[in-house]
């Protein structure tokens, strides 16, 4: 199965595994499935430890790294056809990386992962997991 972590279910899993779901964490660690960040939550990362509203040792790289050797979290680049899916998206939730995963997913056709409420309003439209 294709995992697309939300930003918080990644630095979740890297930081305080115990705040993710029981379903999330067995998902992250069955070794049939593969993990995905995307570029977008690494963006959102970085704009978050410059604001002061995380700290990472090691940084957002370091822990991108870590996350890739440790666990073979992959990373999911943007490409054309998820901006354009994002007109198709219903309009529940304003939060753009938000949406951009939710279009990311939904293009990919990868299950999100992801505790966010707003996100979950989105569920006829992406196959989440919690």
């Amino acid at each position: 199965m294709d995992l697309l972590l939300d930003t918080h279910a990644f630095i979740w899993f890297d930081l305080s595994p115990e705040k993710l779901s029981d379903v999330a964490l067995d998902a992250f660690m069955n070794e049939n499935n593969t993990l995905y960040i995307s570029i977008v939550s690494l963006w959102e990362m970085q704009i978050k430890q410059q604001l002061g509203k995380l700290s990472l040792d090691g940084g957002v790289e370091g822990t991108f790294d870590k996350q890739r050797q440790c666990n073979n979290v992959r990373l999911l680049s943007m490409k054309p056809e998820h901006i354009t899916t994002l007109q198709s998206l219903e309009d529940h939730h304003r939060d753009p990386f938000d949406r951009m995963l939710i279009s990311q997913a939904r293009t990919e056709d990868i299950i999100l992962v992801t505790a966010d409420k707003h996100i979950h309003s989105y569920k006829s439209q992406v196959e989440l997991l919690w």
